[in-house]
């Protein structure tokens, strides 16, 4: 699977106000947005931020099942888009 539920967690545990969560070279990071427009991460995929993904939970507290699901169902989007 190419998104985990620790990436997701990753995500959501990360300090950085614009946090997103990106696919480059086949690994996945997280990232300032902003950081999106460096070199570094030129023609990276933008999967998701952590705005969109507590937007998909009831509350702050996600549980683990509620992590799978969405890792899950963001890695077959990624996977059938070729990333």
């Amino acid at each position: 699977m190419t998104i985990s539920e620790d990436d997701l967690r990753r995500l959501l545990d990360s300090g950085l106000p614009d946090a997103a969560l990106v696919l480059v070279e086949g690994r996945t990071e997280v990232v300032s947005a902003q950081d999106l427009d460096t070199d570094a991460f030129r023609g990276a995929l933008r999967v998701t931020t952590r705005e969109d993904l507590l937007a998909r939970f009831d509350g702050t507290d996600v549980t683990e099942p509620e992590l799978e699901r969405v890792a899950a169902t963001l890695g077959s989007t990624v996977d059938n888009l070729g990333g």
